[in-house]
């Protein structure tokens, strides 16, 4: 069923249910998401070209293992620490991706090949197996997997029947690393081997470009993801591409918030002026490096946490003053500098006593059109406007094609809106709307409508959260 927006110029031909959302100047409105991050990610191990979700760091580790120095554990960690809902990862790979492999030989005296060992996925893990005969039983061999010097797993007691001995490496629960192949017509027992190298393999990264992560990108499309980051990538012809992604989902109705930032050296006025440039209520322009747990983490990656923490707030909630897990920032802004990178678009951090905060919950809409006011600068009102887009388009499996349309006899009007009004009830109740919100047919629209379509219009007061509080204090004698 189609979803999307319209206009008067464009009403869309396919079945569906289409929103559109408009204030004047003095009007406040906006919506909210449901906590979905998505990210593509370089790894040296895990499923690749798949769309994989992540809850928490032990998954995190188990589907890409933790090599710090690729971004699928260095920022799959990181977003972890935002406290998304849920954490899409997907694992790009080059053309060069392949497994290691490993073949054993029996114990004849002219060995001969009869069991090839494969990694799961595509890796330059350093594995290594030693086969050394079983303490207890002579003629049986144990078979150890490890990565460097750490042991992986071990299995005991093989015989020398190979197919029963590849049943259990493949069947082995401890096993999540390597396959077993028999050879055909392969004969004898497993001849023992020390620290036998894995070779072969390569984690298809070195050659990953902008078209790799285009690709990521619309595989995320059809899983309802809210936020969307780079992973570290500052590449600019690639963060345009992002914002042209993130307007054309919106135009078919899938609303994404896209979280970016700059390169180590890039400077807080270059950091303005690509704000500028952007000048897009769903592109969040990240600046300021971060130091956690000794590790710097640059504005780019930084732009992943915030895009976790922004993505999993409730949506009564902002990222203004909002306390960040870093234990430091850098540069030190000037609250002239703050100011200027505020009215850019630009969200920074800063040092508030101990803490290292985010000043405020801005994107990079600042040179608002016509038809909205600066209300869609922040991005705890545009969560919300993606949130009654989101959730009043689903109420569409209720009624297109199952209520009738008769001007004359309004039932089906009436349990649209009724339904509609419930929904707005519940963000009246929440405090994100005031009480006094209007549902109705659109008296207007409706009189030009054909006679299969039906128009709404909804008004709501939007509330705010506080940002600046004002004293004046008085001294007397």
């Amino acid at each position: 069923m189609a979803t999307g927006n319209w206009d008067e110029n464009n009403r869309p031909q396919i079945p569906g249910f289409y929103n559109r959302f408009e204030t004047k100047a003095e009007e406040r409105i906006g919506t909210g998401i449901h906590g979905i991050l998505a990210m593509p990610v370089k790894s040296d191990w895990g499923e690749t070209k798949k769309v994989i979700s992540i809850k928490s760091e032990k998954e995190l580790k188990k589907q890409f293992g933790e090599n710090m120095n690729l971004t699928a554990f260095r920022l799959g960690r990181l977003a972890l620490l935002g406290n998304p809902k849920e954490l899409l990862l997907y694992r790009m790979t080059d053309d060069n991706a392949k497994c290691s492999t490993l073949t054993l030989k029996n114990g004849e005296s002219a060995p001969a090949d009869i069991i090839v060992l494969e990694s799961k996925y595509p890796t330059t893990r350093d594995f290594n197996i030693t086969i050394r005969a079983n303490l207890i039983a002579q003629d049986k061999r144990d078979l150890i997997l490890f990565e460097g010097s750490k042991q992986l797993f071990a299995i005991t007691a093989l015989d020398s029947n190979l197919d029963e001995v590849v049943e259990r490496i493949n069947s082995n629960v401890e096993n999540t690393y390597i396959n077993a192949k028999k050879i055909d017509n392969a004969t004898g027992s497993l001849g023992e081997v020390a620290n036998k190298k894995f070779t072969g393999g390569n984690d298809g990264i070195s050659a990953i470009t902008n078209k790799h992560y285009l690709e990521t990108m619309k595989a995320f499309e059809s899983y309802g993801i809210d936020g969307f980051t780079l992973d570290g990538v500052t590449d600019i012809s690639l963060q345009n591409c992002v914002k042209e992604w993130v307007i054309r989902n919106k135009d078919e109705g899938i609303n994404i918030i896209a979280f970016l930032g700059g390169s180590k050296e890039e400077t807080l006025e270059q950091a303005n002026s690509k704000s500028k440039e952007f000048n897009h209520e769903d592109v969040v322009n990240v600046f300021c490096h971060g130091y956690y747990e000794g590790i710097k983490y640059n504005q780019a990656e930084v732009a992943v946490y915030v895009a976790a923490l922004g993505t999993g707030q409730r949506l009564g909630e902002s990222l203004c003053n909002e306390v960040t897990i870093f234990d430091e920032v850098e540069p030190r802004l000037s609250k002239v500098e703050i100011e200027t990178a505020l009215n850019s678009g630009t969200l920074v951090l800063t040092k508030d006593d101990s803490d290292v905060i985010i000043v405020d919950d801005v994107n990079t809409l600042k040179n608002y059109p016509d038809n909205k006011s600066d209300v869609f600068g922040s991005i705890r009102a545009v969560k919300f406007l993606n949130a009654v887009d989101g959730d009043t388009s689903l109420k569409r499996k209720d009624f297109v094609g199952k209520v009738t349309n008769d001007p004359e006899n309004n039932t089906g009007r009436t349990l649209i809106l009724c339904a509609l009004k419930k929904y707005f009830e519940t963000l009246s109740n929440a405090g994100i709307i005031r009480n006094d919100f209007t549902v109705e047919i659109d008296k207007e629209l409706q009189a030009k409508a054909k006679s299969d379509e039906f128009f709404w219009k909804w008004n709501a007061t939007y509330i705010d959260v506080v940002k600046r509080i004002y004293g004046t204090g008085y001294v007397k004698k």
